[in-house]
């Protein structure tokens, strides 16, 4: 009978946890959802309507017709392809250079405050501030520091965000510069983390430098090499603000990712059509890291 009695004094007393815990969490999966699922669905609502507030009479339900639109339309899969350059281009250069540069540095433990210190101003800089600081005093043609230095050099000024090419390779190469300390800083905590024993134990086994980083150093910085890889793919998908800055999208449509494309819809009054790609670009996001973070993390278990 005290067994009884003892059994159900424990489930009462499990209860009342759960019940307290779900008490505890509550407030914040209300503020959870009043501040992103709700948004999104209306949203979501929003690109199935005709939204027009400079004339409201004509407003109302259309369905999937932006949608139809949206993907009709030839200028959204340019973006799209812009997006990806855009994106992969970046992504690539701030894993690459940033894995190099922890690596030199892990090399120079008594500065390594001072490397810190100087790849945090980067990041902390707005990218509207980033875009107008290299548009203005550095790329400006004839007058910018970056294209003085290349005119002594070469011998020829260029006009950085007035030529179709230049101007993608420039916002490219803009992007990076402000996100590759992120990858430094995040691989260089994960790499200083490494035990130093590992290594020269591969020293006395005569692990040349390339076999020490294969079976040593990647899979040890897998973990951090993942994080940096989706959370700089997502800033690459939804980039908008450096871009905008720097070139509005141009010259032309060159520069034109999916982001600004949105924004342009948005200042033509096509708000519906707008909120679409907003809901696309969500999707695309979705449907790109998702997969890509099962199978790094599946990649991780293997090394």
């Amino acid at each position: 009978m005290s067994t009884i009695v003892l059994s159900q004094q424990r489930e009462g007393l499990a209860k009342a946890e759960r019940v307290f815990a779900a008490f505890l969490v509550a407030p914040g999966l209300i503020v959870l959802f009043a501040t992103t699922t709700g948004p999104l669905v209306y949203l979501v609502w929003n690109s199935l309507h005709e939204v027009n507030f400079s004339m409201p009479w004509i407003t109302g339900f259309v369905g999937l017709e932006h949608y139809g639109h949206m993907l009709a339309d030839g200028r959204f899969w340019e973006s799209l392809r812009l997006t990806a350059i855009y994106t992969i281009t970046s992504v690539a250069l701030q894993l690459i250079i940033g894995l190099a540069l922890a690596l030199m540095v892990l090399r120079i433990p008594a500065s390594q405050w001072l490397f810190r210190l100087i790849a945090i101003l980067p990041i902390v800089l707005a990218p509207v501030v980033v875009g107008l600081y290299w548009r203005t005093l550095m790329l400006s043609p004839s007058f910018g520091m970056f294209d003085v230095f290349t005119a002594q050099i070469v011998g020829k000024s260029y006009n950085w965000l007035g030529h179709p090419t230049l101007a993608l390779v420039s916002v490219i190469l803009i992007h990076t510069w402000q996100w590759t300390p992120f990858a430094f800083l995040v691989l260089l905590a994960s790499l200083a983390s490494i035990p130093p024993d590992l290594y020269e134990a591969a020293r006395i086994d005569r692990a040349g430098a390339i076999a020490r980083f294969r079976y040593i150093t990647l899979p040890l910085a897998w973990p951090a090499t993942v994080t940096v890889i989706i959370l700089s793919l997502i800033g690459g998908l939804r980039s908008f603000d450096l871009i905008w800055a720097m070139t509005r999208g141009g010259p032309g449509f060159t520069s034109d990712v999916i982001a600004s494309v949105i924004y342009k819809q948005y200042q033509a009054g096509f708000y519906g059509l707008s909120t679409a790609g907003n809901v696309v670009l969500f999707l695309l996001v979705t449907a790109i890291i998702l997969p890509l973070y099962s199978f790094l993390r599946r990649r991780e278990v293997q090394l």
